[in-house]
């Protein structure tokens, strides 16, 4: 079963990518970001309202930590680096979760930290600098028609936050159902989402004067509701059943089908990115494999 999630969540986040890209044709980083955690909140709100009363009070300070660094925070982040960095690419840097998932269950959640575990942290790391400093940023098939590989270090941040998000799911909110960490975490984060993408951007003027304004929603709509709503639930089940390094692993998967994706809507990929994603990946399996 939990192998079955892993591909589930492997084919829903590897398409996460390009459909960002397409949001990002019309709305801007921001409305993206704050659209998506919007959706996906109002989409499980009947759920949290659930759930919410169930909750011990001394986990809501985790859920609050769990929303931001791991759900609001990469939300933007993400969307931001596609501005200028392509979507297979930034599907492929994800894999980069895995590295920071150990790193900050060694720091701060008594993981242990062996040789083998700190050379494919170092894989990982080298293979982020020689994809984006050698290979580039994937072209200037972007949104913006700009391509800038430092960028990827917004998408470095962001796998830092879903390293500390596994950790705290897996540590400090066990016994919780996957539905009721998603819902209510969401419910958290929702609310100050929804009240900056109403009042402090041009979204509604966008989505009802802007040339292809609703496919564009359209896009960002269906990466809240799988992406981020479904994708959640499953995730956090796949926590509760495996462990935080296991469940982390979908993202072996997730560049193959961001790269598939990236390459259909014509971005480039060079040897270059190809020798990092091979470092990276490798690095991935050591720590998977180190004891």
């Amino acid at each position: 079963m939990a192998w079955v999630l892993l591909l589930v969540l492997a084919t829903i986040w590897g398409t996460s990518f390009i459909l960002m890209k397409k949001g990002l044709v019309v709305f801007s980083a921001m409305e993206l970001g704050a659209t998506r955690v919007s959706v996906a909140a109002l989409l499980l709100l009947p759920f949290a309202l659930r759930h919410v009363g169930t909750v011990e009070r001394s986990r809501f300070k985790w859920l609050a930590v769990s929303g931001v660094v791991g759900t609001l925070i990469p939300a933007f982040l993400f969307a931001y680096a596609e501005t200028k960095l392509a979507s297979g690419l930034a599907g492929v840097l994800n894999a980069l979760t895995v590295v920071f998932t150990l790193l900050v269950g060694a720091l701060l959640f008594g993981q242990r930290l062996t040789a083998l575990r700190v050379l494919g942290i170092t894989l990982g790391l080298v293979g982020t600098v020689v994809m984006l400093l050698l290979g580039g940023s994937g072209g200037t098939d972007t949104p913006t028609g700009e391509g800038n590989a430092w960028y990827g270090i917004y998408i470095l941040i962001a796998t830092m936050g879903y390293g500390v998000s596994v950790n705290v799911i897996k540590h400090k909110l066990g016994g919780m159902t996957p539905m009721a960490v998603t819902a209510v975490l969401l419910l958290l984060i929702g609310g100050p989402a929804l009240a900056y993408l109403l009042v402090g951007t041009d979204f509604l003027h966008k989505l009802a004067n802007a040339p292809g304004a609703w496919v564009a929603f359209g896009y960002i709509a269906l990466l809240a509701t799988m992406s981020t709503a479904v994708a959640m639930v499953l995730f956090n089940k796949l926590i509760q059943q495996s462990t935080a390094l296991f469940a982390s692993s979908s993202t072996y998967l997730i560049p193959i089908v961001a790269l598939a994706w990236g390459a259909l809507d014509g971005e480039a990929f060079n040897l270059w990115h190809f020798a990092g994603m091979v470092i990276i990946l490798a690095g991935v399996l050591i720590i998977h494999r180190a004891k």
